[in-house]
C-alpha cells in the first residue's frame, strides 16, 4: 500500500501574530521587527517550518516520556511522522508555506493594511530608561489555507494511519490553546484550525480509513 493524503483546511487568526521577517537594508525609522511576507504579492505568510516546528515541540510535552535534549531523542511516534535528522529519516508529514488568502474580505470590514504596527516598551528597572520598539503583526481575521501531506508507506497497516491522525489531531487541538509565532505570553499568537478535511491526494486508500480520518477532524468544521 502507498499513497499520499493531503489535510487542507485554513488557520484563522484570532489575535495579532507576529513571525519574524528578514531586518536587513531597513530604511531608518522602519518598523524594528516585520513579519515574513510572500515575496511575490506582499502579502503575510506563515512557513511550513514554523507551523511544523510549532506542532512538534508541543506533541513532544504530551508524548514524550522523558526529556529529549533534541527533536532526535522524541517518542518513535513523533520520529515517524516528523522525522530524524540523527537517523537519516524523512518524516511522514510535509508541511508547505501559507500565504494570507483574505485580503479582500478584511478590506471589507475596513481593515485597508494586512498588517498593524503594534508600539512596545521595555523599562531597565533600576533606571526607568524606556526602550521603545515597533513590532509589526499579522491582523486578526486574517486567513491562511492550510494544506500538509500525509504519505503512506508500505509496511504501514490502518490502524498506525489513524493513530497518526489521532496524534496530529491533538497537535491541532493543543495549538488552539498555545500562540504560533513569537510573543505568546503577551497576546500574540492566537490561532484555530478551520474546516479541516482529509482526502486521497495519490494512490489507493479505503473510503473507510478516510472516512476515520475525516471523523478524527471533525470538531473542526466551522
Amino acid at each position: 500500500m502507498y499513497a499520499k493524503i493531503e489535510i487542507t483546511g485554513t488557520i484563522e487568526v484570532i489575535t495579532g501574530m507576529h513571525i519574524g521577517g528578514s531586518t536587513a537594508f531597513s530604511a531608518i525609522g522602519a518598523v524594528d521587527s516585520p513579519v515574513i511576507k510572500d515575496p511575490i504579492n506582499g502579502n503575510p505568510m506563515i512557513p511550513g517550518s514554523s507551523l511544523k516546528g510549532k506542532l512538534r515541540s508541543l506533541l513532544a510535552k504530551k508524548y514524550n516520556t522523558v526529556i529529549a535534549e533534541t527533536p532526535d531523542d522524541d517518542d518513535e511516534l513523533l520520529l515517524g511522522i516528523f522525522g530524524s535528522a540523527k537517523n537519516k529519516k524523512a518524516g511522514r508529514l510535509i508541511f508547505s508555506d501559507m500565504i494570507l488568502s483574505n485580503k479582500e474580505e478584511l478590506e471589507k470590514k475596513g481593515a485597508y493594511s494586512r498588517t498593524e504596527i503594534k508600539f512596545e516598551n521595555s523599562i531597565k528597572r533600576t533606571t526607568g530608561v524606556a526602550n521603545p520598539r515597533q513590532i509589526e503583526r499579522v491582523i486578526r481575521g486574517s486567513k491562511f489555507p492550510m494544506s500538509l501531506i500525509y504519505e503512506v508507506s508500505q509496511e504501514q497497516g490502518e490502524e498506525n494511519i489513524l493513530r497518526d491522525f489521532q496524534v496530529i489531531k491533538d497537535g491541532f487541538k493543543i495549538l488552539e490553546y498555545d500562540y504560533l509565532g513569537g510573543s505568546g505570553t503577551r497576546g500574540y499568537g492566537k490561532i484555530k484550525f478551520c474546516n479541516i478535511e482529509v482526502n486521497v491526494a495519490v494512490g489507493d486508500l479505503s473510503d473507510n480509513v478516510i472516512d476515520e480520518c475525516n471523523k478524527i477532524f471533525e470538531e473542526f468544521e466551522e
